[in-house]
């Protein structure tokens, strides 16, 4: 991810106007609270009738707007107002509440990729909605384990699972937990997206334009003071530095995958610069943790990555386990990340670093506030099953064609405007001396990295017999999802 710091500097304490040109030009980026929102496309392909359009339809799941973010036809990022959300969401309700899903979620529920294929031609081929059980995968809330089962021709995924509510932003969730629940729609964008990410990971970056930041230059370069007003200071710096591109990668643009990760950036920077409220005491903003008179950074950059344990496996690989992953916040200020890269340049800033570490240690705590945080997971863990999957030719294993859900002319997915450019939204609080200005950052997700990284367990070898023999009779097709 691109990466663009300036030095970090204190409003100096002479009052002269010299000294603050000077601050002036060392505040150059300091601007990019990113405030991001929009308006969901209009363009259906096969996930219709509510659930996004054609099968995906039977509600309003599919071109919904993703962690209170919507994009216009023009590629910019608005926020949402949640009442004009209201019918959409009423649909989406209705839909859920004639799922076949039990009242009872399962700590153990089973998902059949053959029976669900089964389930998704049968839909195109009637040129009806797809089941909303099979769009929300059985109602799982995260994937655990990963079965290949040869006999049946199948890949199994395992993992909890909920009876499905939908909130106020239409994101259908664990009636139990809160959690959001995985999407079919999301795991086929992983699988066909599997070897694009290998290289260069799945990613989301924020940044200002080279012509922007020239622009940004000359206006502070011309500024002599903050004045009474810093407000029409920071509004200059706005219009200065201009809209922000968004570039998203190893996933397609127009995906609701890449939405999640746009949405999940979009309100990390919130809660960092102060637009939003985390909802926990011990996650304040970045800003009011500089202490007067210490040193900030005048545009702190900081970002989110997932970490994995080795996977699990068995000796035959057919078995596989995915635990103790977790989203780490690093800082462009803090040390390098684990793989070595170093993705900004910037003196140390301990406030900095200690955000980053509360953001990272309360992680769990701020999915259940602000769910778009634990839709990031869910991708996560989608995109670590697909490249489980295709680095270990698990489908081939399997003797299952995956093509019912890879293959577009098989299965179209809704098509969302592309997130292009952000608004800048310049913030500020003074310390002292030291005007604290606005953040950058993105988000980094390597799964092929956390596939090939597995060890053997000999504790998973009975695992999958039993959860094979618990297979509803008939035949291996006829049943999506099972406890």
């Amino acid at each position: 991810m691109k990466s663009i710091m300036p030095r970090r500097q204190s409003m100096p304490s002479s009052r002269g106007p010299s000294g603050r040109r000077r601050w002036f030009r060392a505040a150059l980026l300091a601007c990019c609270a990113v405030v991001i929102a929009a308006q969901a496309s209009h363009v259906c392909g096969q996930f219709g009738g509510g659930l996004g359009g054609g099968p995906f339809g039977g509600g309003g799941f599919g071109l919904n707007p993703v962690g209170g973010i919507a994009i216009d036809t023009a590629g910019v990022v608005r926020t949402v107002d949640e009442k004009a959300l209201d019918e959409s969401v009423r649909a989406m309700r209705a839909a859920v509440a004639a799922t076949k899903l039990p009242a009872r979620g399962g700590e153990n529920r089973t998902v059949s990729l053959a029976g669900i294929m089964a389930a998704v031609k049968k839909a195109v081929e009637d040129g009806v909605p797809i089941p909303v059980d099979v769009v929300l995968l059985g109602g799982l809330e995260r994937i655990t384990h990963v079965f290949v089962v040869p006999e049946d021709h199948d890949i199994l995924l395992m993992g909890p699972a909920d009876l499905p509510v939908v909130d106020a932003f239409g994101t259908p969730v664990g009636k139990r937990s809160g959690r959001p629940l995985l999407r079919l729609e999301d795991l086929a964008v992983a699988l066909r997206s599997a070897d694009q990410s290998r290289a260069g990971g799945v990613f989301c970056s924020i940044d200002p334009t080279p012509h922007g930041i020239a622009r940004l230059q000359e206006f502070l370069a011309a500024q002599k003071t903050m004045g009474r007003n810093p407000a029409t200071v920071f509004r200059g710096m706005e219009e200065a530095l201009g809209p922000q591109t968004v570039t998203v990668g190893g996933v397609p643009g127009d995906s609701r995958f890449a939405r999640v990760l746009v949405a999940a950036d979009h309100m990390m920077k919130r809660i960092g610069m102060g637009h939003e409220p985390s909802g926990i005491k011990e996650l304040p903003s970045y800003l009011t943790l500089v202490r007067p008179g210490g040193r900030a950074s005048s545009m702190p950059r900081f970002w989110l990555e997932a970490e994995y344990e080795p996977l699990a496996r068995d000796a035959d690989e057919l078995t596989w386990q995915i635990r103790g992953r977790r989203m780490k916040c690093l800082s462009a200020a803090g040390p390098a990340a684990g793989d070595g890269i170093r993705r900004g340049v910037s003196p140390p800033d301990e406030s900095l670093d200690a955000w980053c570490l509360a953001m990272t240690e309360h992680y769990d705590r701020l999915t259940a506030r602000h769910p778009v945080f634990a839709e990031l997971i869910n991708c996560v863990d989608l995109a670590v099953v697909a490249a489980v999957i295709r680095s270990r030719q698990l489908d081939a294993r399997a003797r299952l064609d995956l093509s019912g859900l890879t293959a577009d002319r098989l299965l179209a997915l809704p098509k969302y405007e592309v997130a292009k450019t952000v608004p800048t939204a310049a913030n500020g609080l003074k310390k002292g001396q030291t005007w604290v200005l606005s953040a950058s950052g993105g988000v980094l997700l390597r799964p092929w990295q956390f596939a090939t990284n597995a060890r053997p367990d000999a504790g998973l070898d009975q695992a999958r017999a039993a959860t094979r023999a618990a297979r509803p009779a008939g035949p291996p097709a006829s049943a999506c999802w099972w406890d």
